[in-house]
């Protein structure tokens, strides 16, 4: 038999229960049939169908968030989860309100990275808006500082993807402290798996660089004492505009991060990272492929330089000169006789003058 899909899936979650059944008295159990004869106390004519026991009285059905727990999936799918906090919420008293993009701001604090122009995934969810409407509202406060005004505590890229289609956002606005709204934030976005990990990284810090207790920081994005510091020491050592441009490479995870982190603390390192991160190769790919090239670039040994070689008036090589371990080495190409090696003799301490004048260090 064929696995229910999402949308019987939601149909089950939201049941409907009829209120007046529940205010309806329970009706009695019907009495309990009579025992069906035995064959040792009433042998059955043969010809007839042996009689059958009686279905047991069924009682009331289970309701919809029961049935729909009872499901085997293999966990639940992303649209139950959030189809059944919609529903707790709606069991609080709260309404879904139809609420113009323009009049909602974001979060006080940014939780995604990269340029939203290139983010394939809210392609995608635009099509789906666009194809079946917004299945799940968003959640939003009123503006603390800006009457009129909502602020979004999470649903930042259904609100994005209903702003491109020019369309009412469905969302459910709950008065929020700002401790509340980061942590229903850090809390949606952990409950799904949706922020990868630098994200994660700068979303911590900026709480904390905001004035957030650490604890409140921990608890709203469900991480112990040891992961918290490992965020924000990469945090602190990636510059924000070089993980912007990087993007959150999803398939990116914590040790690769660490590495870039410790490769990025020299200033050289730094101006690499700049110029790779303005190439045309970079910046034609997606943000997995645009970390690889920067880790490749700044973990990239340097090649010994190979001897160098002097030539005559004419262009021929008459030497090689290579650095061995901060000594100079010179190798002539053919003998020059014992006359020039006293003439080079008698030579050295000038060119070794006039280099130091030149702005060389002595040795």
């Amino acid at each position: 038999m064929a696995a229910p899909n999402r949308k019987d899936q939601l149909r089950a979650l939201f049941g409907t229960i009829d209120p007046a059944a529940d205010a309806r008295p329970a009706e009695p159990p019907s009495p309990a049939p009579a025992p069906a004869p035995t064959s040792a106390s009433a042998p059955v004519a043969a010809g007839t169908a042996a009689p059958q026991p009686a279905p047991a009285p069924r009682g009331r059905s289970a309701s919809g968030a029961v049935k729909a727990m009872g499901l085997s999936l293999g966990g639940l799918s992303r649209e139950i989860e959030e189809a059944r906090r919609l529903k707790e919420s709606l069991g609080a008293g709260e309404r879904v309100l139809d609420v113009e993009p323009d009049l909602i701001d974001s979060s006080f604090v940014a939780d995604r990275l990269g340029r939203e122009e290139a983010d394939e995934s809210l392609d995608e969810l635009v099509r789906s808006i666009e194809a079946s409407g917004q299945q799940v509202p968003v959640l939003l406060r009123p503006h603390p500082e800006r009457p009129g005004r909502y602020q979004t505590a999470y649903g930042h890229r259904r609100v994005r993807a209903c702003a491109r289609l020019g369309r009412p956002v469905r969302a459910i606005v709950r008065e929020l402290s700002d401790t509340e709204l980061v942590l229903a934030q850090g809390k949606e976005n952990t409950e799904r798996r949706d922020l990868s990990f630098i994200e994660r990284a700068f979303f911590a810090h900026a709480l904390i660089a905001r004035g957030f207790e650490r604890g409140v920081v921990q608890d709203a994005l469900s991480l112990h004492k040891a992961e918290m510091t490992r965020y924000l020491q990469v945090a602190e050592a990636v510059p924000r505009h070089i993980a912007n441009a990087v993007g959150p490479a999803p398939k990116v995870g914590r040790p690769r991060w660490m590495a870039l982190a410790e490769l990025l603390k020299s200033e050289a390192a730094q101006v690499k990272a700049q110029d790779e991160i303005t190439s045309g190769r970079f910046c034609a790919v997606g943000s997995n492929e645009r970390f690889n090239l920067l880790f490749s670039r700044l973990n990239r040994k340097p090649k010994p330089a190979g001897p160098l070689a002097v030539h005559d008036g004419q262009g021929r090589p008459v030497a090689h000169i290579a650095a061995v371990r901060g000594r100079a080495r010179v190798e002539f190409v053919d003998e020059m006789g014992d006359a020039f090696a006293e003439y080079l003799q008698a030579e050295l301490p000038k060119l070794l003058e006039s280099f130091v004048r030149r702005g060389g260090e002595g040795t």
